[in-house]
């Protein structure tokens, strides 16, 4: 069995109009290649092959809020799939906060964007492209 790369299990963001959160990522996430994967009531999961990103409402019944300075980086399959995801978060309502490039002092493989969803959570979506790095 391969091992997987991530230290992460999985992510949950809070949103405060669920039906229109799931819309959003309905329509976002598959650029990146993730799909629902699990559904429980007031809680979706997404992912590849297993729940790694959650939209829920808050479990402790209170409005859903934003962290001052924390923000979800998102992994994309090519430069085309940073665009078509921050394409796909204005066309669904999202706002910009970072248009899609290289961004040197992240590295010179970094490519990405950020968008705010519609409950304001900054979400990135980025490629690293290595074979960058070999050819340096």
């Amino acid at each position: 069995m391969e091992e997987n790369p991530s230290i992460l299990s999985h992510i949950s963001i809070g949103t405060n109009n669920f039906e229109r959160a799931v819309a959003f990522y309905d329509q976002v996430l598959p650029t990146i290649g993730c799909q629902r994967i699990m559904e429980h009531p007031g809680a979706v999961a997404y992912g590849k092959k297993y729940p790694e990103f959650w939209i829920q409402t808050p479990i402790d019944g209170q409005t859903a809020t934003v962290g001052n300075g924390t923000h979800i980086g998102l992994i994309a399959p090519t430069k085309a799939a940073v665009h078509a995801f921050y394409e796909a978060a204005l066309s669904a309502g999202g706002t910009d906060d970072g248009a899609p490039g290289s961004r040197p002092d992240y590295g010179e493989p970094y490519y990405g964007c950020f968008i705010r969803d519609l409950d304001g959570h900054k979400v990135e979506a980025s490629f690293w492209d290595f074979s960058l790095e070999q050819n340096a």
